[in-house]
C-alpha cells in the first residue's frame, strides 16, 4: 500500500466504526466527510485521494476526473447509480460495491413492511397509546398473506429471498417481473414469471419492488401501472425511489387507488414534514414510512464492513478488485477488476 495513503469517505452519517478503525491501522489518512457535502468541496477534497468510500453521495465526472491520484471507487453497499461509471471507466478507474451482504436482511425488511401493513398493526399500536384498547370493528381488520398473491418486481438476490419467505414460509402465490431472467429460473426461485408488469400487478395483493435503478427502471411503476393494481394492494419499496414515479404514488394513496405503502428509500433522501414532495404520507395511517434502514442490523453490517475493507485493501494493495456483482455497468470494466461468482 502507498505510504500514508488517503482515502475520503463519504456519508460519515453511516456509521462504520470497525470499518473506519481497520482503515486507520493501515496508516492511512481516512477523511470521512457528510452526506450534504457541496461537488466543489467533494473535488478539493478528493484531488489527491488514493480511494473514495462512497455510499449515497454522487460521485460525479468531475469529482473523477479531478482526482489525479484515484486508483478506485468502493461502494459500501448495492446501489451504483450515484457513480458515473463511464467516467470511471474511462479514466481506467475500478468501481466495485458489496452486492451480497444483506440480501436476506433487506428481505426481511419488506416483509416486515408488508405484514405490519397487512395487520394493520401500526395504527392499532397507535390507538392503543391513545385509547388504551379498541375492539374488533370493521376499522382495525386485517388481511392474510397465506394464501395471496405477491408480485416481485425485480427476482434477484433480494427479490429470491422474499420470494422464499412469502411463499415457502407463508403459503404465499408468488409471481415476478424480471424481463432478463428465464421462466425457468423464476420458477426455481418460487416465483411463475410474468412478461407484462401491468398484467402481473392487476393479479397481485402485495407488490414488492427489489430491482435496480438504471435508465429502463426509472419510473418503471407509474401512474398507469398504479391504477392496473388492485385497490385492497399493498406496494412496498426498499430498493430506489425512483423506481416508482413518487408522485402518482402519492395521488394513488391519496385517492384509494391503492390501499397502501411501505416506503424505505426515496428519490429526495432525507423527507421532511416541511417541503418534500411525499411530506403528504406522514398523515395517512395506511402508509409506513422507514429512512432508508431495512439493512441497517448488526449482523448485515458486520459483513458489509468487513468486504468493504477487503476491497480497499485491494485497491490501496494495487492489486485487482474483486467485483461480485453481475450489474453490466460493473461487469463491462476491463481494468483492474477480477470477476468472481
Amino acid at each position: 500500500m502507498t505510504k500514508q495513503a488517503k482515502i475520503v469517505r463519504t456519508d460519515l452519517e453511516l456509521e462504520c466504526p470497525h470499518l473506519d478503525n481497520a482503515l486507520r491501522a493501515t496508516g492511512a489518512n481516512l477523511v470521512l466527510l457528510s452526506d450534504d457535502i457541496s461537488e466543489a468541496d467533494l473535488m478539493a477534497e478528493t484531488r489527491d485521494a488514493d480511494l473514495i468510500l462512497m455510499c449515497y453521495t454522487p460521485i460525479t465526472a468531475k469529482v473523477i476526473t479531478n482526482a489525479e491520484r484515484l486508483k478506485g471507487i468502493v461502494k459500501f453497499g448495492v446501489g451504483i447509480d450515484a457513480i458515473d461509471i463511464d467516467a470511471a471507466r474511462a479514466d481506467k478507474i475500478p468501481v466495485v460495491n458489496i452486492p451480497e451482504y444483506a440480501e436476506n436482511t433487506v428481505a426481511e425488511g419488506a416483509f416486515t413492511l408488508m405484514i405490519a401493513l397487512a395487520k394493520k398493526l401500526v395504527p392499532i399500536h397507535n390507538a392503543m397509546q391513545s385509547e388504551a384498547w379498541v375492539w374488533p370493528t370493521e376499522r382495525w381488520m386485517g388481511s392474510d398473506i397465506s394464501g395471496k398473491t405477491v408480485g416481485l418486481v425485480g427476482v434477484g438476490k433480494i427479490g429470491k429471498s422474499m420470494a422464499r419467505m412469502v411463499g415457502a414460509g407463508f403459503g404465499a402465490n408468488v409471481v415476478g417481473y424480471n424481463p432478463n431472467m428465464p421462466a425457468e429460473a423464476m420458477r426455481a426461485a418460487g416465483a411463475e414469471k410474468y412478461d407484462d408488469l401491468r398484467d402481473m400487478l392487476a393479479i397481485c395483493d402485495f407488490v414488492s419492488v427489489h430491482c435496480v435503478l438504471n435508465d429502463n427502471t426509472h419510473h418503471l411503476i407509474g401512474a398507469d401501472e398504479l391504477r392496473a393494481m388492485k385497490s385492497t394492494a399493498i406496494l412496498v419499496n426498499v430498493s430506489r425511489g425512483a423506481i416508482i414515479d413518487e408522485v402518482a404514488l402519492v395521488r394513488a394513496l391519496k385517492d384509494g387507488t391503492i390501499a397502501g405503502a411501505g416506503l424505505d428509500v426515496y428519490s429526495n433522501e432525507p423527507l421532511n414534514q416541511k417541503d418534500h414532495p411525499m411530506r403528504e404520507l406522514y398523515d395517512m395511517d395506511n402508509v409506513i414510512l422507514s429512512p432508508h434502514l431495512t439493512f441497517y442490523t448488526e449482523e448485515a453490517m458486520q459483513r458489509l464492513e468487513d468486504e468493504t475493507f477487503e476491497r480497499c485493501m485491494e485497491v490501496l494493495d494495487g492489486r485487482p478488485v474483486t467485483v461480485k456483482s453481475k450489474d453490466p455497468r460493473l461487469t463491462a470494466q476491463e481494468n483492474g477488476v477480477v470477476f468472481v461468482g
